[in-house]
């Protein structure tokens, strides 16, 4: 029978562990908000979410047409649009709280670009950068199967501390950048692997709002901060 020994300080270290990610269950937002001048949480740095589905595009929002909802606040591109979400949030919110659809399916709540989307099945889904979404369109149902799952474990989390936690205590199925890469070159034979740099871990988990990278223009042209 195999024995699993653990020294002391690595248990320390390990109860450390657990009690710094606990303490930080809770920081972060649990969706994908930035926040306005007004101080509100405005989603998708202020895109309106029914346009994906009515122009087919990303479209900037206007305050002056923004519906309030718990933890999350949405800009609409006009009073028509702002109408036609309230007959049916659900079905115009992005998927996983607006967070990165790939990420999400390992647990972690990070990244979050408007401009790049997916709709699947009637569904918003949302990336962080390009990487997220071709590794994502790599297997669009392997993704949304595991992260339907995770997402409600997470949902009602905050972002920092449940990224945290995902990756101190990795999913079975966890995929490093590397095996993602190696996914995506088996199934597009001959096509290149985007050449994008996300930022690093500190400045994501840490120094960063989601969607900075976007917002700020690192890496690709800059979308700005919603008014």
């Amino acid at each position: 029978m195999l024995k699993l020994t653990l020294t002391f300080t690595s248990v320390i270290k390990l109860a450390i562990a657990v009690l710094a990610i606990t303490l930080l269950s809770a920081c972060g937002t649990p969706y994908a908000t930035v926040a306005n001048r007004a101080g509100e949480p405005v989603m998708l740095l202020g895109y309106d979410p029914v346009a994906y589905f009515t122009k087919g595009e990303p479209t900037r929002g206007n305050a002056q047409f923004k519906t309030n909802l718990p933890d999350r606040t949405y800009y609409f591109a006009s009073a028509e649009n702002q109408a036609l979400f309230a007959t049916n949030p659900a079905k115009y919110e992005p998927q996983y709280g607006g967070f990165c659809a790939s990420g999400a399916a390992f647990a972690i709540k990070l990244g979050s670009d408007p401009t790049s989307w997916q709709i699947y099945n009637g569904r918003l889904f949302i990336f962080g950068d390009v990487l997220g979404q071709v590794a994502w369109q790599t297997d669009p149902a392997w993704n949304v199967g595991h992260a339907d799952k995770l997402w409600l474990g997470i949902a009602a989390k905050g972002w920092r501390g449940a990224s945290l936690q995902a990756y101190a205590f990795k999913v079975p199925h966890y995929k490093n950048s590397a095996q993602v890469k190696a996914d995506y070159e088996a199934k597009n034979p001959g096509k290149p692997w985007p050449s994008y740099d996300p930022g690093g871990m500190v400045k994501n988990l840490f120094n960063k709002q989601p969607g900075w990278r976007s917002a700020e223009g690192f890496g690709q042209p800059a979308l700005g901060y919603p008014e």
